[in-house]
């Protein structure tokens, strides 16, 4: 039978084999230097989940005067619309139910609902208003023309505030859009005022803006 003390011997000799191996292993699990990768639009339009509202801490955050008129809760509000695809996040809005309603005319709402990793510039109601009625009207009945100017609103990337500072960008109608600015004040085709922008959605990043761009 064994001594007691070889039993702790052999114990103490286990002990200092197997420290190594549990500090390693502490080293590897504890915090490290690499960050994990940001999720983008069109991962979460794949995985269905959410888009963050905005994280106060970094400033990636929606910006602009119009933000104000944004409802807190709900819905319509920041955190309800990174929950949902930009064409039902935007129905949520009553700011964009004039484009809302384009949207539907020229059939778009299952194309940008089902797209990845997308930037909207989505113009308010007062910037349709700028547009004279019969004018509107007449575009609203012409679905070919419709899809043209609303595509033209539309890049297939996921632009961040600091791409807008002096960029050019392809659209889906596959016209070119201009965007400068820095901080938080942005033009888009040197006309158009970013109003309320880095809005998130499930699949989209939305620059809302105050008059409707013509495509060029």
């Amino acid at each position: 039978m064994n001594s007691p003390k070889i039993r702790r011997t052999a114990v103490a000799v286990a002990a200092a084999a197997l420290l190594p191996f549990s500090l390693a292993a502490c080293s590897d699990s504890g915090s490290g230097t690499e960050a994990a990768p940001t999720a983008t639009a069109g991962d979460r339009a794949r995985t269905g989940e959410s888009a963050p509202a905005g994280d106060p801490m970094t400033g990636d955050q929606p910006f602009g005067p119009a933000c104000a008129g944004v409802p807190e809760e709900g819905a319509g509000s920041f955190a309800g619309m990174a929950k949902d695809p930009v064409a039902t996040a935007a129905s949520n809005n009553p700011a964009l139910s004039t484009l809302v309603a384009a949207v539907k005319k020229a059939g778009l709402v299952d194309t940008l609902n089902n797209a990845q990793g997308i930037t909207v510039f989505a113009p308010t109601n007062d910037a349709f208003a700028k547009i004279p009625k019969a004018d509107l009207d007449k575009v609203l009945a012409d679905k070919a023309t419709l899809t043209k100017i609303l595509t033209y609103h539309v890049v297939g990337q996921e632009l961040t505030p600091g791409q807008l500072e002096n960029g050019s960008f392809e659209t889906l109608q596959k016209g070119r859009v201009t965007t400068m600015g820095s901080g938080e004040s942005y033009k888009v085709n040197g006309t158009s005022n970013v109003v309320c922008g880095n809005v998130r959605t499930a699949n989209a990043n939305v620059y809302i803006v105050d008059t409707v761009l013509m495509p060029r």
